[in-house]
């Protein structure tokens, strides 16, 4: 059935009328948190390279193309630019599903709530509504060619597309680009001996006496003990004398023969030895902290926040018959920017010579101390990042500090045993192959006793998945990537090898 030239109009109208509330909504919104939605747009992968400028473009496009979509005049332009803002928005999020494990959505008011792939939905059906608005505009200009509009919307679709993967191509580049330093590799040190799938996302609790312990993020006192070549797995349950007390983000730690279970938001930790698995409170109610490293059975290092700066710490928990104690070390930690944001990194605990070792993920440096925190020594990768490039903003609305700009990590996963810290960094240096990048991950060794660089290897891909983690012990190596554990024959020193 034709429709009559007043229905096409109708249609149009109300096409026309759906476009305007959206982008007046979305624009308005954007506006009213212009600082969250700066912050939401620079932890995108896509367009964290140009928050700035996109951050007052997107929104300022869509208030032009409301008004252009008032007038009947300018009506079809304004179509024409609906269809290709609304294919770029599509495009990102294909883009976010496929190369990102989560980004905010950029979206304000009730679009927030709605998950990825909705939005995605949400999105392509108003393409399509785009779609007959186009050509029932386009029929009221008898002139015009029934094939033109069809013509346009495909080189539009294209042009939005190769726009949003340029973007992402530009900014990846941007954040993870070529550094002037050159890497050292000797040969094959880890030499890959076994995989093992776990049934579910799971972190590396511990490593010693020839065992891995791991535990399932799903039942957090449930860890599975392996036989340092992942023949043999024994499932242990571990049991407390307070089965009934509340927590939030319960983990466990093994320091063979003892194991810890601790929730720093609730402030408690529980330990036990590993012979029965069975855990008693060991400090509660000392300090809330957001990072546990057991020493030994009486004392423990955490990262803390301070209650009047609002800045990270390093401090030590100890146990003792009289009463627990803290011992915190506010000048540790070397602020640049905020001294919190800029101070994030992992802490480590060196068996071996008793030192506790802090690497930054966004500079080029690491930090030794001793278990007293008496001391304080500094070490440098081989990046020539030196001060964190973040900027932080404060968002009213969340009433919290955000990163307001690319988050470019160095130091990405570390580890440490023996005489050596082992980085995983996250940025490619001189005469190296991407093509290895999009394979493995590349590791720089270092020696803690002088803080000099020794050199790098791979650790290979699973499956597409990059190591999320990794420790070393027994003269093996163990990684984390998604689902599959690996263990490594490891020699850390392959650069003494006579030939």
């Amino acid at each position: 059935m034709k429709l009559s030239a007043a229905h096409k109009i109708i249609i149009v109208e109300i096409i026309s009328c759906l476009y305007i509330l959206l982008f007046v909504y979305a624009a308005v919104n954007k506006f009213i948190d212009f600082e969250g939605f700066q912050v939401q747009l620079a932890q995108s992968p896509l367009l964290s390279s140009f928050a700035g400028p996109i951050s007052w473009l997107i929104p300022v496009s869509e208030v032009i193309i409301a008004g252009l979509l008032f007038s009947q005049k300018t009506r079809l332009t304004g179509l024409y630019l609906s269809f290709c803002l609304m294919v770029m928005f599509s495009i990102y999020i294909v883009i976010i599903l496929n190369f990102s494990p989560f980004v905010p959505c950029s979206c304000g008011g009730i679009l927030e709530k709605l998950g990825w792939k909705e939005h995605l939905l949400f999105n392509i059906a108003f393409c399509l509504i785009a779609i007959p608005g186009i050509l029932y505009q386009s029929m009221l200009n008898p002139k015009q060619s029934t094939n033109v509009p069809s013509i346009k919307m495909a080189v539009l679709t294209v042009a939005g597309t190769a726009t949003m993967c340029t973007l992402f191509l530009i900014s990846e580049d941007m954040i993870h680009h070529r550094n002037n330093f050159t890497r050292r590799f000797y040969g094959t040190p880890a030499e890959f001996v076994k995989d093992f799938e776990l049934e579910s996302k799971s972190y590396i609790a511990g490593v010693g006496n020839g065992k891995v312990y791991i535990c399932d993020n799903r039942d957090p006192l449930k860890v599975f003990e392996f036989d340092q070549d992942l023949k043999t797995v024994i499932t242990r349950t571990i049991t407390t004398n307070e089965p009934n007390r509340r927590f939030k983000s319960l983990r466990v730690a093994v320091n063979p023969p003892y194991f810890y279970v601790y929730d720093g938001h609730e402030a408690f930790t529980f330990s036990g030895n590993i012979a029965d698995w069975k855990a008693e409170i060991w400090i509660d109610k000392l300090a809330y902290y957001n990072f546990f490293v057991p020493i030994d059975s009486s004392h423990a290092a955490i990262r803390a926040i301070s209650a009047d700066e609002n800045e990270s710490i390093i401090g030590i928990m100890q146990r003792t018959k009289g009463g627990n104690s803290l011992n915190l070390n506010k000048k540790l930690l070397d602020k640049q920017i905020d001294g919190f944001f800029d101070t994030d990194g992992k802490l480590l605990f060196n068996k071996k010579y008793q030192k506790l070792i802090y690497v930054y993920y966004y500079r080029n440096e690491y930090l030794i101390t001793n278990t007293s925190l008496s001391e304080k020594n500094t070490g440098h990768t081989i990046d020539t990042t030196s001060k964190a490039k973040i900027k932080v903003a404060y968002v009213k609305r969340l009433k919290a500090r955000k990163i307001a700009s690319p988050m470019r990590i160095v130091n990405k996963v570390s580890a440490t045993n023996g005489d050596f810290l082992y980085i995983n960094s996250n940025l490619i240096g001189q005469f190296e192959e991407k093509s290895m990048w999009e394979e493995a991950s590349i590791v720089d060794v270092y020696n803690i006793l002088d803080k000099s660089y020794m050199f790098s290897f791979y650790l290979y891909d699973k499956k597409g998945i990059k190591v999320d983690e990794f420790v070393l012990g027994n003269d093996k190596i163990y990684t984390l990537a998604g689902r599959i554990l690996t263990v490594y024959d490891f020699d850390a020193t392959p650069y003494k090898k006579k030939k």
